[in-house]
């Protein structure tokens, strides 16, 4: 257990990607030390030395080595260190949940799916590989699918992170048109976490896009208390701000999106709208 509890620590950390119009949030990660890469020869070396490590240090610096590498992009190099690790431990769901987001990136979506199966049939609680595993449903548009395995996710009393599965499962829910139940995901992730940016900027978009624009503006103030600006929260502000009628915090918005964000897509709407 101790293992696997610094394993799934790793998981909590805020992986941002995109599927369709709007961002979803994953549960992988957390930098790899530079210690940890320079112990990296020495971990691997382990059947010729004096097996200094056991099976599970070693699946477990693995592990964490092939999140690190995939995490900077070095994919070869990450699924090398997945390898290892289920060699070293094969009835250990994390390694599997691991691959199973890393085949995910690389859009090989049937490897990604089997992983995640495998992770769920050694341990089927895992809300972080639910998570990840409603991730590639929703990626590849099996939508009730995803939202049957966010809700298996969230109602896992032991979740830590339950706010990240309900913003998932709205994103979703978003994307498929299904807008009252993506509100409703978003609202209860924010009972969880006031301050998670995804769900936030995703409220703020929606509520703009059914003319609710104080609570628009509401929403994507509190994104900017939590979240640096973003070229698409300085154009939406700008957007919101026309719309009530607030010249100031229009200019406010345009000058940040014009100094901060010069090469945007967003910059470049902003000077056709003025053209």
């Amino acid at each position: 257990m101790h293992y696997l509890v610094l394993v799934m620590e790793l998981f909590l950390s805020l992986l941002l990607t995109a599927c369709g119009p709007a961002a979803i949030v994953g549960a992988i990660g957390s930098a790899v030390t530079r210690t940890a890469y320079e112990n990296d020869a020495k971990i691997n070396n382990y059947s010729q030395a004096t097996r200094q490590y056991d099976h599970s240090e070693v699946a477990l610096a693995n592990l964490k080595l092939g999140i690190g590498y995939m995490q900077e992009g070095l994919y070869e190099k990450a699924l090398e260190k997945l390898n290892r690790a289920r060699e070293a431990r094969p009835d250990y769901p994390p390694i599997y949940s691991a691959l199973g987001v890393l085949h995910q990136k690389l859009g090989v979506y049937d490897v990604a799916e089997d992983n995640f199966k495998k992770a769920l049939k050694l341990n089927p609680k895992d809300s972080s590989t639910l998570n990840n595993y409603g991730l590639l449903l929703c990626q590849t548009l099996r939508y009730e699918e995803a939202d049957e395995i966010f809700l298996k996710a969230v109602n896992n009393p032991l979740y830590a992170t339950p706010e990240l599965a309900y913003n998932n499962a709205g994103t979703c829910a978003f994307n498929n048109g299904q807008i009252e139940l993506a509100e409703n995901y978003f609202k209860e992730a924010l009972k969880r976490d006031p301050g998670i940016g995804s769900t936030l900027i995703q409220m703020s978009e929606l509520s703009y896009g059914q003319e609710n624009y104080m609570p628009a503006r509401g929403y994507l103030k509190r994104y900017l208390e939590y979240n640096k600006p973003s070229a698409k929260s300085l154009w939406l502000g700008i957007m919101i701000e026309r719309e009530l009628g607030d010249k100031d915090a229009v200019s406010s918005y345009a000058l940040l999106l014009r100094n901060q964000f010069t090469e945007s897509k967003e910059a470049e709407l902003l000077r056709q709208s003025l053209n």
